[in-house]
């Protein structure tokens, strides 16, 4: 075993262990090899972290921002410098290749925390004069946060929680997927290196019981969710039944437009990083591209001679592209979503196989693969399939298309390609999602809000929305005069 902890769960500064918790092995999606065996976290446990995040807390908070804001910095400086050892972690983790996960794991979560440090000193409120009286507010802490992760991002998305709640002086207890237990207990080492008190960043592992009972637990006062509409709606209700705030970040069925006159080399490349990143599990990925027709045949026949020229093979191989998918089962979900394609009637332009060859045998590869005259009502345009499969569907006009990319269930992310600077801002406007791209795609800087609308959640990660979803305002009412009462 390659990667073993020294326990299962990090609980007030230490690793804990509680082997009465259901035993499970987290595997290496290229090879199938079990690199590490773990324990779901008992009543005993959930109660154990949840004790000592609210004991930290109390302390957290008391400190000046100025304070917090140094440990967080101190958190990202150290990420920084092993951010190659956690990113080969994040490889072991969850299979994506290492020339990614360099770039897009352990150092985005290093840029959020020092973000949110630069941030947690300017957290305030207003005065509001009111003749013989006035009023401030002031926004404060709401307590003991649940982090609740998915296994494509466990690195980012532990610091995407972690780093605004922790500089509005929350705690947080954070859960990662069981099929990716690793990484965020790397953080919660860091966490207290960098000076955080201890029980700030607890990790516990488990499956949705354990998901279920720190979000239901009478010491969680938000809940933060990354995961399926599924396992959304459930966390939600069960958040909801003890009025607990909540951030929801969830899946989607994302469009990508590309209008005739847009740079078709640029298109593509967005297209591709919006379908293939990651080998395809991105919750935000634009897996339905309109292409308009006048310049359709010539997008696909370019697409196609770019996406043969990815590399997949071995994650820890610098030179390879697209790792595997995170699990067999996954493969197995995203196959059948191909051969849905193929039976309602796609056409299949690349890929949709599995590739050969001994390097691939035990690993859970998969092709990229490209569908042209995809129809709306087709289950590989209506159902998201996280996996590296893209779906092109030809438009004449941009009111059709407009209507059609709305024509979802989904609103997380939308993407656009034209030189019309008037199109792009007005088609922009009126694509119903969180997120809007023009001339790129799933480009997710700390800086700017990150979320949905409709089923794909709500709440806000990064920017300074995510503080508002992270803290709650205080209103004091001052009197400046005498008290005028008829009694």
């Amino acid at each position: 075993m390659r990667a073993q902890p020294k326990a299962s769960h990090f609980i007030d500064g230490a690793y804990v262990e509680d082997a009465a918790g259901k035993a499970f092995e987290s595997r290496y999606a290229a090879t199938g090899e079990v690199i590490a065996k773990l324990h779901s976290a008992t009543p005993a446990i959930i109660d154990q972290a949840m004790a000592s995040a609210v004991r930290a807390q109390q302390e957290w908070a008391s400190w000046l921002p100025v304070e917090r804001a140094r440990v967080l910095r101190r958190a990202a400086d150290i990420i920084r410098v092993r951010n190659e050892a956690l990113s080969e972690l994040e490889t072991l983790d969850t299979g994506k290749a290492i020339q990614e996960t360099l770039v897009a794991d352990a150092s985005s979560g290093a840029d959020s925390l020092e973000w949110f440090s630069a941030q947690a000193a300017s957290l305030s409120g207003e005065s509001v004069p009111l003749g013989n009286a006035f009023a401030y507010t002031v926004r404060e802490p709401l307590g003991v946060c649940v982090g609740i992760g998915a296994w494509n991002y466990p690195t980012q998305i532990a610091c995407w929680k972690a780093a605004p709640a922790l500089a509005c002086g929350n705690a947080m207890v954070f859960k990662p997927s069981e099929m990716t237990p690793l990484c965020a207990l790397k953080l919660a080492e860091i966490f207290i290196e960098a000076g955080a008190p201890k029980g700030l960043f607890n990790v516990v592992q488990g499956f949705g019981d354990v998901g279920a009972a720190l979000a239901t637990h009478k010491d969680t006062a938000k809940v933060s969710l990354t995961g399926s509409v599924p396992t959304g709606g459930k966390v939600y209700a069960a958040a909801a039944s003890g009025m607990r705030h909540v951030t929801m970040e969830l899946g989607g069925k994302s469009p990508l437009v590309v209008f005739e006159d847009a740079d078709l080399e640029d298109a593509i490349g967005g297209a591709m990083l919006g379908n293939f990143y990651s080998t395809g599990q991105i919750c935000s990925n634009g897996t339905r591209v309109f292409v308009q027709k006048s310049i359709l045949e010539k997008f696909l026949t370019r697409l196609a001679e770019r996406t043969k020229a990815i590399r997949l093979g071995d994650p820890l191989d610098p030179d390879t592209h697209l790792g595997p998918l995170i699990s067999e089962g996954q493969r197995e979900k995203v196959m059948g979503y191909i051969e849905k394609g193929k039976a309602e009637g796609a056409r299949l332009v690349i890929g949709g196989g599995v590739p050969g060859g001994e390097a691939f045998a035990n690993g859970s590869y998969i092709e990229p693969t490209v569908f042209a005259d995809v129809t709306d009502d087709m289950t590989i345009a209506r159902e998201e399939i996280f996996g590296p499969v893209m779906s092109v569907l030809a438009f004449d006009t941009e009111d059709e298309v407009i209507e059609r990319a709305n024509g979802t269930e989904f609103g997380l992310a939308a993407g656009l390609f034209t030189k019309d600077i008037s199109r792009a801002h007005r088609v922009a406007g009126r694509l119903a999602a969180g997120i809007c791209w023009i001339n790129t795609y799933n480009l997710t800087p700390v800086e700017i809000p990150f979320g949905g609308v409709k089923h794909s959640g709500f709440g806000r990660e990064n920017g300074r929305a995510a503080m508002e979803f992270y803290s709650q305002v205080k209103t004091v009412h001052v009197a400046l005069g005498g008290v005028d009462s008829p009694y």
